[in-house]
């Protein structure tokens, strides 16, 4: 088992999966901005196949997030949607959260998240995400990846606080991160 390489085809599935269903086109057709963020950026996709991706457009119209949505359930056998309104909050967003079934029966997790452009959060996870991509050895993410692979399905654990523990905690395998954790809670 080659974790790099493993790593490197959910990486080359997500990018496909993203071109297939045509995700980016369709936010892009109503003038939005398609940032990817997190573990499909960053190469670090080991067992949670999971495409993040900020949206960023000048106002937030429900109307318009919701008709880029029909076209792609319209287009893309999404298996569920989800929607939360966040418009009137801090983050300023609407959250769309949809399941996709590859075709080789593989489940994937879409995370989109359509953002006023200026808001505060702008451009934040895309800062960190770049970053973490300049900042990472090769054997800080060999220790990533190999703690993502260890990691128990029924175990659930942001990829985030992987990085923060194995940058700054120094934490070296998936049990120095589960003693870690008892004692350096991870706040996001």
């Amino acid at each position: 088992m080659d974790i790099f390489k493993i790593a490197e085809n959910n990486r080359q599935a997500g990018w496909n999966i993203l071109e297939k269903t045509g995700v980016i086109r369709a936010w892009e057709s109503i003038g939005a901005v398609v940032f990817p963020v997190g573990s499909l950026k960053t190469g670090l996709m080991m067992k949670s196949l999971d495409i993040d991706l900020h949206i960023y457009t000048e106002k937030l119209s429900v109307a318009e997030s919701f008709a880029v949505m029909q076209g792609l359930t319209v287009n893309c056998p999404f298996r569920e949607v989800q929607f939360r309104n966040l418009a009137d909050t801090e983050e300023e967003c609407f959250e769309w959260h949809a399941g996709y079934e590859d075709s080789k029966g593989n489940h994937w997790k879409f995370d989109m998240i359509h953002i006023r452009k200026g808001s505060r959060y702008d451009g934040v996870v895309e800062k960190v995400t770049d970053a973490l991509i300049r900042k990472l050895t090769p054997e800080q993410r060999r220790i990533i990846l190999q703690i993502k692979f260890d990691r128990p399905d029924t175990v659930q654990i942001p990829g985030i606080e992987i990085y923060h523990a194995v940058l700054a905690g120094g934490i070296k395998d998936y049990k120095e991160l589960t003693e870690w954790r008892k004692t350096s809670p991870f706040i996001n």
